[in-house]
């Protein structure tokens, strides 16, 4: 009987301890699933802030030039050909909007095409330990800035 009554015991205990176990293992799998949830959007958080302060900046410049009855530079549409990687991509275009970024609320006429032209034009760009030549085939200017821009890989 006492053995009978110590081997329910031990398989109480075993029993009991599986559980807790399975417990504790499933809460760290749950606490690791939703930490990383919260990275994601927290990233995404860090995205839409930065788009927000962008066209904040722009906001405020278009705002000041308002009072203005001449034509101002409003936006800049950056056209990139390039035949590669899509994050690659997404970079250069970024960079090549940022060279552009000071432009933004003056008055078209003062705007010189040719140094448009100058700023990227054969320029070599460096993304992921890769390199690429920019080069300018078109620029339309009028209250957006559009420019198109090719990218042929360096070797």
């Amino acid at each position: 009987m006492e053995k009978v009554n110590l081997m329910n015991i031990k398989h109480f205990v075993s029993i009991l301890s599986g559980i807790i176990i399975g417990i504790i293992i499933g809460a760290f799998i749950i606490i690791a699933l939703v930490s990383y949830r919260i990275d994601r959007y927290y990233e995404e958080i860090q995205k839409l802030n930065a788009s927000i302060e962008e066209r904040d900046e722009k906001l405020k410049k278009l705002e000041q030039s308002i009072n203005r009855q001449r034509l101002i530079l409003k936006d800049i549409n950056v056209i990139l050909t390039y035949e590669g990687d899509e994050i690659d991509k997404i970079t250069i275009e970024k960079y090549a909007e940022n060279k552009y970024h000071k432009l933004l609320g003056r008055e078209v006429e003062t705007i010189d095409v040719d140094i448009i032209e100058d700023i990227i034009d054969n320029r070599i760009f460096k993304v992921s330990n890769k390199e690429y030549r920019l080069k300018v085939t078109k620029i339309i200017l009028t209250d957006i800035l559009k420019i198109w821009i090719s990218a042929e890989s360096v070797k």
